[in-house]
């Protein structure tokens, strides 16, 4: 072979092994069908569940199959859903009544309903204080529920818009403020703001994740970063780029990856060098609109929502509806081929 040709072979190659490895990859997608938008997608690990919010109701979707398991009925603009498992109880959202809906953990069936607050929105359960607490986006509060009984204790004034949140399981739980750019940390016994502090670069933090081994929190953000908070010291440490419009996010702490699912159509998956050292190890490719996603801790699968949607409406803002049939769950894992 020539040495010019030579040169060229050997400079392709070197481009070629330069490219990054996809670890990740769409195993298994599950067509689920059915009217209606969604929102936030929430594993239950011990019984390998999915639960999914649909506007009316709360779809329960078993994680191996895909099969329905049942649903969540009587709900008035569904967001999220949170579980008691010491109770067998399960939370809902009912954001348009301002209500958040109980129900049996075991046959789905509504037990009763709760008052909330306006744009009752993301819920989550604190195991350390056996409480639920709601986040209510347009009336800047958490709502705290006992979860046996079902019984409203207190609304907490948080100071701005509430997005997703999460618990430390020490009696601490986090939410993003996403009209004030911050991060508020709510003492779960108390009911009461022990702190904040600003994500800033970082701007209109939605989705948040944990990493409690490390004292990390992991903020999506409406402004193309994620942010990562030392949740003990109360300050922002990184921010790595993302896609735009994220609404999910997740920490796989088995392979140090967190995930950011953004509606242009990517999974970023950034890697943990250190506590406070992270880079973007690869961005898989995604339909359009696939925001919303949950991972499983437990067989470290992520699960993304995805459908094809209708023309936008009028004056061509926003996005158009669900097409009828369309709505499916990817199940996204890494390769094992891959180290």
């Amino acid at each position: 072979m020539r040495s010019d040709a030579l040169a060229f072979t050997l400079a392709i190659v070197t481009v070629l092994l330069a490219q990054p490895t996809s670890t990740y990859r769409v195993t298994h997608t599950y067509t689920l069908g059915g009217d209606g938008n969604w929102d936030y997608i929430v594993p239950d690990p011990p019984n390998h569940r999915l639960f999914i919010a649909r506007q009316n109701r709360v779809m329960v979707v078993d994680e191996g199959n895909g099969a329905l398991l049942g649903e969540v009925t009587g709900i008035q603009g569904a967001h999220g859903t949170a579980i008691a498992p010491a109770t067998g109880h399960g939370f809902a959202t009912s954001g348009n009544d301002q209500s958040v809906v109980m129900f049996d953990l075991k046959t789905f069936k509504a037990l009763g309903r709760i008052p909330a607050a306006e744009d009752a929105d993301a819920i989550l359960f604190d195991s350390a204080s056996n409480r639920v607490f709601t986040l209510n986006g347009d009336a800047h509060s958490s709502t705290v529920i006992e979860p046996q009984a079902g019984k409203l204790i207190t609304n907490i004034p948080l100071g701005g818009k509430p997005e997703y949140g999460v618990s430390a399981g020490d009696g601490k739980v986090y939410a993003n403020l996403t009209d004030t750019s911050e991060v508020v940390e709510i003492d779960a016994k108390t009911a009461s703001v022990s702190r904040r502090w600003p994500t800033a670069p970082c701007k209109q933090p939605v989705a948040m994740a944990i990493d409690s081994v490390h004292h990390r929190l992991f903020s999506g953000c409406r402004s193309g970063v994620m942010a990562v908070s030392d949740f003990q010291a109360g300050k922002i440490v990184a921010t790595v780029p993302i896609g735009t419009g994220v609404d999910g996010a997740g920490f796989d702490a088995a392979s140090g990856n967190a995930f950011a699912s953004n509606a242009d159509g990517t999974l970023t998956v950034i890697h943990q060098d250190s506590p406070d050292q992270y880079r973007v190890a690869e961005s898989l490719p995604t339909p359009v609109g696939s925001r919303n996603m949950g991972l499983d801790p437990t067989n470290h699968r992520l699960f993304v929502a995805s459908a094809k949607f209708g023309p936008p409406p009028a004056g061509g803002r926003g996005r158009g509806p669900v097409t009828p049939g369309t709505f499916a769950v990817m199940v996204i894992e890494r390769d094992p081929a891959v180290r």
